[in-house]
């Protein structure tokens, strides 16, 4: 691409820096920092980093809670053509070494808290061969003055690997999805036209920033020229603390979120003033958020997207279209298709194809599964849907193949729960399932057949299942049966047992 058709993330904070300079870019823990000040830590990071000698491409993993490091590394791995690999910190260790391996780092950053979890993980890797703690040794990475840090941006290109997440299991593994600068900018530009972002506006950081929606709104309020108000831990008073002390405009949301802030309004004498709020935007059921803007007198936003593609592709206020995800987003191409891939007409059900620029480089080092992934020129979500005459999307769940449960906004695939149930010596089959949660929006819950001649305490296998996966992951729920139904292959009948066993959740 010729230069002069490039806008690198790196951009973006210049940009900032130049035009709304004294606005404030970040407040965090009582500090703030302008967006001269935020570019000025920036570009001493990206001088500082550039020392280290290290090539383009370079994967540089992050496991730690929300910090203004994360806006930092945005823009020093942009100018650098480094690769950020944001890890989800509430992994297990062998889930934590999954992502090390997959990725192969050079550079590892964490948070004090992960130090003890993360250390012998760096010292076992030859790979790594720089580690920070941001409590620590990390401002050490910051030059005194950041005077070549322009010139070095010049080299940045957006379509290079900026960003890799990792998505729930495929084929049994989570897979690295690749996002590009170009994937942001875009993602976060129709982000910052729906919403109205702008310098005047104030993000609530709730969101992980290993979360493809945290890093959507946080980098889309950034480029809009707004503040960034960042909370490295959840807590219904001190969110309600900072919407007003900020003036918060925004904020993303994933059950329990709202249900526990609207617990904490309840139980005070004086409501809260939330006047600044004007938009959350997330998952929800449909009473909660009614309460919610009845509450607040912001909206709720429905949406609908994936990491694998740079975040939201639907998004409307969510009474426009009751029971829809929201309507397709400017930048998408979006069909519902049958498994041959044709087009269905309206109202019908298949399964949610996308293509365009927001649809994410592919998966880290799988080439197989990025050919079938991206076969016939559409990324294939596998999700179910059905599109509706003016363009809203009503999601109707995984294929069976893919089926997902989501608890809290997490995403869960059955077979990573499933592989760790049956590692109990005294477990022989299991089948999992997501069922309904008024708390997490949903639960999981599995039904074991148990080996001849063992028990296991319901107790005993959630606690084993979560040495070996995240705390997300473990089972809510277990039934113990004799024997699980098998379709005429002689496979488990999950279909059957989901509907067995979901009633009376």
């Amino acid at each position: 691409m010729n230069k002069t058709h490039q806008l690198t993330i790196f951009d973006f904070f210049h940009r900032n820096a130049l035009m709304n300079g004294p606005g404030c870019a970040l407040y965090f823990n009582g500090e703030t920092r302008s967006h001269s000040e935020l570019f000025d830590d920036a570009c001493r990071l990206t001088s500082g980093m550039a020392k280290l000698n290290l090539p383009a491409g370079t994967r540089v993993a992050v496991v730690a809670k929300n910090h203004p490091a994360f806006f930092h590394l945005f823009a020093a791995c942009s100018a650098l053509n480094f690769c950020l690999v944001l890890i989800n910190r509430r992994l297990g260790e062998d889930e934590l070494a999954h992502a090390l391996d997959d990725t192969t780092p050079q550079v590892a950053i964490y948070d004090n808290e992960m130090k003890d979890t993360i250390l012998p993980l760096i010292q076992d890797r030859t790979g790594i061969v720089h580690n920070f703690n941001l409590a620590e040794n990390f401002s050490s990475l910051y030059a005194p003055e950041p005077r070549d840090a322009i010139d070095l941006a010049a080299g940045s290109d957006p379509d290079l690997a900026y960003i890799i997440i990792h998505t729930a299991a495929v084929q049994g593994k989570p897979r690295g999805a690749v996002l590009s600068q170009t994937n942001l900018i875009l993602a976060n530009l129709q982000l910052m036209h729906a919403y109205g972002l702008d310098k005047t506006k104030a993000y609530l950081n709730i969101l992980p920033l290993f979360h493809i929606m945290g890093v959507n709104i946080g980098l889309g309020t950034l480029m809009a020229g707004g503040k960034n108000v960042i909370m490295d831990q959840f807590s219904p008073q001190s969110s309600l603390d900072l919407i007003r002390e900020q003036n918060v405009s925004i904020f993303g949301s994933f059950p329990p979120i709202l249900g526990r802030i609207l617990d904490c309004i309840k139980s005070q004498d004086t409501p809260p003033d939330l006047s600044s709020l004007e938009i959350v935007s997330g998952l929800e059921n449909p009473e909660t958020a009614e309460l919610w803007e009845a509450v607040t007198g912001s909206k709720f936003w429905i949406m609908y997207g994936q990491t694998e593609t740079s975040g939201l592709i639907t998004f409307s206020p969510v009474f426009e279209a009751p029971g829809s995800a929201g309507r397709v987003s400017p930048l998408v191409r979006m069909v519902v298709a049958d498994d041959l891939d044709n087009a269905l007409p309206a109202g019908s059900t298949g399964e949610i194809l996308v293509k365009g620029p927001l649809v994410f480089k592919g998966y880290w080092n799988a080439d197989e599964l990025n050919a079938f992934t991206f076969r016939n020129g559409w990324h294939h979500t596998g999700d179910m849907g059905q599109l509706d005459e003016n363009g809203y999307l009503y999601f109707k769940g995984r294929k069976p193949e893919k089926e997902l449960i989501k608890p809290g906004g997490e995403n869960v695939f059955p077979a990573e729960v499933e592989n760790a149930l049956i590692s109990h010596e005294a477990v022989d089959k299991a089948c999992v399932f997501g069922v309904p949660d008024t708390e997490f929006g949903e639960a999981i819950k599995a039904v074991c057949t148990l080996n001849l001649g063992c028990t296991v305490e319901e107790k005993e296998l959630v606690a084993f299942t979560g040495t070996l996966i995240a705390g997300f992951k473990k089972p809510k729920f277990i039934v113990f049966v004799d024997q699980l139904p098998l379709t005429s292959a002689g496979d488990i009948d999950r279909f059957a047992i989901k509907e067995m066993y979901t009633k009376g959740q």
